[in-house]
């Protein structure tokens, strides 16, 4: 961010996360209007609003490339919205919007980069000039002038005549306080201010969106405004009065039949007065005016730099850092571990402490609260990072020419905010791998094997014993276990003779870096890379990816990841010398072992028989090697967990208690030993300093 000056930061922040999410609403608009195939009198409002909001800001910020862009766009809208123009193509109205809005995307990227330069967006400007000559029934210029797309209300209205400016006119001379830094946009949010309340309206300096040496001219002469309004004169000046840093005011001419209202205000002066004799503003009120919507934003971060005092307001949103929410979650963690150091320090074993025991259950009740509290800050639902994925649909669509629909299934569910950050690229590339592989290059292919011929890809998530499953599906080709096989082979990629691989193994084969099935590289696959970095980035947070397809019919990729990545409560169970914790939400009972539980299958599996339902038994010392101090199964403890719907019992030796733990996650080194595969989801530090591992139940019971 070296573009910007020391302290910015804050406004910087602020200015990013606005913009990007104005260009998300964007993109919605775009995409709900084209499958309508309609423009609606409130979509192009909204649309005028957003890139009127982005115009504004992107001044403010010095960023004039975004700011032209955005102006290009907003003034393309408002000859939409006013003159009405038949639009003959609107798909190429479409891809500007769209390319507009990539553009603005792309720049927000590179504006966080120390090394920003700005990018030159004169190419995309032309074109968007060129179909406003075409909406004006002219031929397309093919010059750069900007002015050419600009319609009235946009700019400074043409000089009219002295006399008619004296006639019509009312002249207002505005001076900004002391020091308050960029006076040219300050005068920018009054112009915006009061625009919808003029009949017409031009303003001196002319250049104040342009030109940051506007400014000093503001501060040497002021800012003069002309306007002719639509109804009284008092509502223009009292907007001008609630403005943010106006310091006084004046007025300079006035039409014949106002003359009367504007002497209570100023004394009528024949020639413009010095600045020390203007009239101070009114006042500001502790109730701030409403804003229009179109500048709220703007607003918003005016009142970040001018720290503006007096306003009654009361914010219910802040924005904060990221950063912040995780050494807070650290802390919490930091926090439930002392807690555990101390209630299970081995000096009170054998000691009668009631009032001790009383104090450590209000502490826990209260670590509970903080917890859950600093969670619920943390948790974020699912439908922006699906609503994302709209938009590749989209292009994609367009591209390929493939009819398809996106469909949401529980978008609502609720996740950390560090696992969204990092399901976006995982998402994108399971979603193009779904349109370019999966679904069928023509709707005759589908309708000849009896399919719809549009095409459908799902996004659907719920929660099942502490994880947030998501799954990405199409009703496309599937995968053929054959190919995938063969290109296995042919690569290199097999650890074992091809007959022995189940069909899911065979389909996970396409996660190994490198494995691609597609012959020809396209814009999309076929480079080779892809799902390995899928599988990489969800087990970064912990979470794990499988392939499920039938050939012929469609693909499912599942992704299962933590609900949280912070505490969970657990039961600590012993194995040998070796201590792990069992999530408390994957088990449902644990009991002693009678001997007429214990049977066989017929293939000589021990399984145990609960209340008429039979489950296989997995013992954790031959998972895992260790020495137990139990072989005999009735004379350790077993315990019946479940995930997923799946059932089992596992053995252990004894069964400690329950402990709240905080999930530590394992280096990304050890991802080469396949920990998580093996049932291991991370480990945790206990009061007493030992380490031990959390399982993760629904491996264990799937690689049973």
């Amino acid at each position: 961010m070296s573009k910007f000056e020391a302290g910015m930061e804050a406004m910087v922040d602020m200015y990013i996360y606005e913009t990007t999410t104005l260009l998300e609403q964007l993109d919605q608009i775009l995409m709900k209007t084209e499958s309508a195939s309609s423009f609606g009198e409130e979509d192009i409002n909204e649309i005028f609003r957003i890139m009127h909001t982005i115009k504004g800001s992107s001044a403010m910020m010095g960023l004039e490339n975004m700011s032209t862009l955005a102006h290009a766009i907003e003034d393309m809208f408002f000859i939409i919205r006013e003159e009405k123009p038949v639009i003959t193509n609107t798909r190429d109205l479409y891809e500007l919007v769209f390319n507009a809005s990539d553009l603005l995307k792309a720049e927000i990227e590179l504006l966080q980069e120390d090394s920003y330069s700005p990018t030159d967006f004169s190419g995309a400007k032309q074109k968007i000039f060129d179909f406003v000559d075409i909406l004006k029934g002219k031929a397309p210029s093919g010059g750069t002038d900007q002015s050419a797309a600009q319609p009235p209300a946009a700019a400074p209205q043409a000089a009219a005549p002295a006399e008619q400016k004296s006639s019509e006119f009312t002249a207002v001379r505005v001076f900004f306080e002391d020091d308050c830094k960029m006076e040219n946009l300050r005068a920018l949010l009054i112009i915006n201010k009061i625009r919808d309340d003029c009949e017409k309206l031009e303003y001196e300096p002319a250049d104040i969106e342009t030109n940051p040496e506007s400014a000093k001219k503001i501060i040497e002469n002021g800012f003069i405004i002309r306007f002719k309004p639509n109804g009284p004169v008092e509502n223009i000046t009292r907007e001008i009065e609630e403005a943010l840093n106006v310091k006084s005011y004046e007025f300079i001419s006035a039409p014949a039949q106002s003359a009367p209202a504007k002497e209570e205000k100023a004394p009528a002066a024949s020639a413009p007065a010095q600045p020390q004799q203007a009239s101070p503003a009114a006042e500001k009120k502790t109730e701030p005016a409403p804003q229009k919507e179109e500048g709220a934003s703007v607003e918003q971060i005016n009142n970040l730099l001018a720290q503006s005092k007096g306003s009654g307001a009361k914010q219910s949103l802040i924005s904060v850092n990221l950063n912040k929410l995780d050494q807070l979650l650290d802390m919490v963690g930091e926090i439930v571990i002392t807690e555990a150091m101390v209630t299970a320090n081995p000096d009170l074993k054998g000691l009668q402490l009631d009032n001790f025991q009383k104090a450590a259950r209000q502490l826990r009740k209260l670590t509970d609260e903080l917890q859950d509290i600093v969670m619920s800050i943390r948790m974020v639902p699912l439908s922006g990072a699906f609503n994302k994925m709209t938009r590749i649909v989209r292009d994609m669509k367009v591209k390929l020419n493939k009819d398809v629909d996106l469909v949401f299934e529980g978008e609502e569910t609720e996740v950390d905010k560090s696992v969204i950050d990092n399901l976006n690229d995982p998402l994108m590339h399971m979603v193009r791998n779904a349109m370019d592989h999966g679904i069928e290059d023509t709707a005759e292919e589908r309708i000849a094997k009896g399919k719809p011929a549009k095409g459908t890809i799902t996004l659907s998530a719920y929660n099942a014993s502490g994880e947030v499953i998501i799954v990405v599906s199409d009703d496309g080709k599937g995968i053929d276990p054959a190919k995938v096989l063969a290109k296995a082979k042919k690569n290199g990629l097999l650890t074992k003779p091809e007959k022995d691989y189940t069909e899911k193994e065979i389909y996970n084969l396409i996660m190994l870096p490198g494995f691609s099935t597609n012959e020809v590289v396209t814009e999309y696959s076929g480079r080779g890379v892809g799902m390995d970095v899928v599988r990489k980035n969800i087990e970064k947070i912990g979470g794990s990816v499988s392939v499920d397809s039938k050939f012929g019919q469609g693909t499912n990729f599942i992704i299962k990841i933590p609900l949280s990545l912070a505490i969970v409560d657990g039961m600590e169970v012993t194995v040998g010398k070796s201590i792990f914790t069992i999530p408390i939400n994957s088990i449902k009972e644990s009991f002693k072992l009678k001997p007429k539980q214990l049977i066989k299958d017929t293939s000589g599996k021990e399984m145990i028989m609960i209340r008429g339902e039979c489950y296989p038994l997995i013992r954790l010392y031959d998972i895992y090697g260790l020495e137990p101090s139990y072989t005999d199964l009735f004379s350790g403890i077993i315990i019946l967990v479940e995930a997923e719907g799946k059932s089992a019992c596992l053995f252990a030796d004894e069964l400690i208690g329950e402990q709240q733990v905080v999930v530590k996650p394992f280096s990304p080194l050890l991802n080469n030993f396949k920990v998580k595969q093996n049932g291991m989801a991370g480990c945790t530090i206990l009061g007493d300093g030992s380490i031990t591992i959390i399982l993760d139940v629904n491996n264990i019971i799937s690689n049973f």
